[in-house]
């Protein structure tokens, strides 16, 4: 959900961290987003009114650009009942008249142990495994027994901010990712703890008291963190891929970061997606003194430099539970060495949010990539559970699992998701598409192309979507589905690495800065079908570069840039947050944007309207409701990020949220409530 682009001196934050993905990986010539677009229009009329159109219209029933009337003849009630707020570029959050906003759960509060009180960036490494984590993405509610003033509250936390999680960074000498390294090359014991537990999920009660929610202690408050221990579950369970020295069998492993986005499963778990983890390990292999790595590294940016991102694995301890970030072969083979400890992340990790015993388990079915979340289609009893996932990263690609079997309301769990079959998706210039099945002796994937069985397969998930022919996209991000239609839309937040030999003038952009959202609908409106329809649901950018659902152009009301988070709520509202990296917010074509936003569309008309606009520095992600839809929760990202070097070092940080008192800023939660307590949005 972050991205990895600096346009100033990359110790602004951690690299790798800043506008989305990893580095550039797929070297496959297969055709990208953009080419599908290209060959499907030769204006954008033509695209919107013409041939692409008239394609997909009795799929979906009505043609693109009459859907708004259409929705006013049927006499619906407008879905947008708020006014729009304007662009904002000030360090505060705005929403619309008529609603309030309650700053809870930031980094550093705790809610379980010994209960250590926050410290402005300067808790040990202890406290902060007892202390909500940094930089809040993905987020869900769970109600207890169906409530809406007291639940469960599971958020991901992305990654860190060095600069802030330490206050003992003030006035030393930091490196390139702004992070401390001793004089002998090492790491400090506790700076390298204090990072790992400030990664991961946090679990804890909340509950409405009064106006105001606060924490509770509980005996279900927990803290997953980098150094938890988990279980390899689905087709890669003891594979060959999955050998440690920590775990020889191949069926265990310890910690989950990166944690984007997330999921809910229909028996009513959360799955916390892995993203951006291929940094945090380093491999260092040459052969004739270049590198020398695997595909199931290669293909995912593994670092090959002298250390990972933070250097964990430069502990000055030399804590095996730290070596494991060394990927670099050192023993006669992988249950001596941390080879392949890169192999147990990428996956989707499901946690029992009720059960705080319960083991988190790595989900390998739903393959392994950069998953930014994952989002399941309505269940059905009798029918295949079917879930989406985006890979966030440039020209990757966009997938779908189908379960073997069929749900069973009350019996069904996390097994379900171990059987079944992982499909990747190609895009069709004519307005359809087809889903292409990454399984063995299907679209090429065979022992003689490489690929020796399903664990093969679904460990190199994307090299197999290279060789299945897959579409490649603009970073796919969040996922969505329709509760009203079935309809499934995604983000493609943007593609700075585009060229103009992939686009034609009146296509997204060269370069493109802003990003679209795509929605396609599954044939015969079965989510485990193998062919579906699309077309793009709105063109991201300002007044002068943007086209919605009816073909006009986006408004000072409607305008946003770089879609990430999307979410449907159950009154059928779809909330789109913005990523704008930091390096480019309030900046070049960006700045009319001003800071990350949220916006909430109609579906039926495609009328959007800016909600909300957060603080300098951030990224706004993560959206949930109660069950009454009276309740929202919001996630706030790395407020502050933006800081450049020379004002940190000089003690200037360019926000003061959520507290305003002088200390570093935190990411956190706001909870939002109408003033009459009414429905949000309506």
């Amino acid at each position: 959900m972050s991205d990895y682009e600096h346009d100033y001196p990359d110790h602004t934050q951690t690299p790798g961290f800043e506008a989305g993905d990893e580095k550039p990986c797929n070297g496959s010539g297969n055709p990208t987003f953009y080419d599908v677009i290209d060959a499907a229009r030769a204006s954008r009329r033509d695209f919107i009114f013409g041939g692409l159109a008239a394609a997909v219209a009795g799929v979906w029933g009505i043609g693109v650009g009459s859907r708004g009337a259409m929705a006013a003849e049927a006499g619906g009630t407008p879905l947008l009942g708020f006014a729009a707020v304007p662009v904002n570029a000030a360090d505060k959050v705005v929403v619309p008249e008529g609603y309030r906003v309650q700053v809870m759960g930031a980094w550093g509060e705790p809610i379980l142990g010994e209960m250590p009180a926050w410290k402005p960036g300067a808790n040990s490494g202890a406290e902060q495994g007892m202390q909500i984590g940094m930089h809040h993405d993905g987020m869900h509610f769970f109600p207890i027994e169906g409530s809406s003033v007291d639940g469960l509250l599971v958020v991901n936390h992305e990654y860190i901010e060095p600069r802030f999680l330490h206050a003992a960074y003030a006035g030393h000498e930091l490196d390139a990712d702004s992070v401390r390294v001793e004089a002998d090359g090492t790491r400090p014991v506790d700076d390298v703890l204090k990072e790992m537990n400030a990664h991961g999920v946090s679990v804890y009660r909340v509950r409405k008291e009064g106006e105001e929610w606060k924490i509770v202690e509980d005996v279900r408050n927990r803290r997953i963190t980098a150094r938890t221990g988990v279980e390899i579950g689905g087709p890669a369970r003891g594979s060959g891929h999955m050998v440690t020295k920590h775990s020889p069998e191949g069926t265990g492993a310890r910690g989950t970061f990166s944690n984007c986005a997330h999921g809910v499963t229909p028996w009513n778990t959360y799955l916390a997606a892995e993203e951006n983890w291929a940094g945090y390990f380093v491999n260092r292999a040459t052969e004739d003194g270049e590198p020398s790595l695997p595909r199931e590294h290669s293909r995912y940016g593994v670092r090959t430099e002298e250390r990972s991102y933070y250097g964990w694995e430069r502990a000055a301890d030399g804590a095996d539970e730290t070596a494991r970030f060394d990927a670099t072969p050192q023993g006669g083979d992988a249950a001596e060495d941390y080879r392949n400890e890169p192999n147990t992340f990428g996956w989707l990790v499901e946690i029992d949010p009720f059960d705080p015993k319960s083991t988190p388990v790595k989900r390998t079915g739903l393959g392994r990539f950069a998953h930014e979340g994952v989002v399941f289609a309505p269940a059905t009893a009798g029918r295949p559970v079917v879930c989406y996932s985006g890979d966030d990263a440039r020209f990757e690609y966009i997938y779908k699992f189908v379960s073997r079997d069929g749900y069973v309301p009350g019996e069904s769990d996390g097994a379900m998701l171990d059987d079944g079959t992982l499909y990747v998706a190609r895009f069709n210039p004519d307005g359809s598409g087809e889903w292409l099945a990454l399984a063995p002796g299907e679209n090429g994937l065979t022992p003689e192309n490489g690929f020796a069985d399903l664990a093969d397969i679904l460990v190199n998930a994307r090299a197999a979507a290279d060789l299945a022919g897959a579409t490649k996209m603009d970073r796919p991000e969040w996922g969505a589905v329709d509760p009203v239609t079935g309809e499934v839309y995604f983000t493609l937040t943007n593609n700075n690495r585009r060229t103009e030999e992939q686009v034609d003038p009146v296509n997204p952009r060269a370069a493109n800065q802003f990003g679209q959202i795509v929605r396609w609908k599954e044939a015969g409106g079965d989510h485990a079908a193998r062919a579906f329809s699309w077309e793009l649901f709105v063109l991201a950018g300002d007044e002068d570069s943007s086209w919605d659902l009816q073909g006009e152009p986006l408004t000072a009301d409607s305008m946003f840039a770089c879609p990430d988070g999307l979410w449907f709520d159950p009154n059928g509202r779809l909330w789109i947050q913005t990523d704008i990296g930091e390096s480019q917010m309030n900046r070049g074509a960006l700045e009319p944007m001003g800071n990350n936003a949220m916006l909430c569309a109609d579906p039926r008309s495609g009328e959007i309207r800016r909600f909300l606009t957060g603080p300098n520095g951030q990224e706004i992600t993560g959206v949930v409701m109660t069950p009454d839809a009276r309740t929202m929760f919001v996630g706030v990202q790395h407020p502050g990020a933006s800081t450049m070097p020379e004002d940190f070092a000089a003690g200037r940080i360019n926000s003061g949220f959520p507290d305003y008192d002088g200390s570093v800023p935190r990411s956190a939660t706001l909870v939002i409530t109408r003033e009459d307590g009414g429905v949000i949005g309506g």
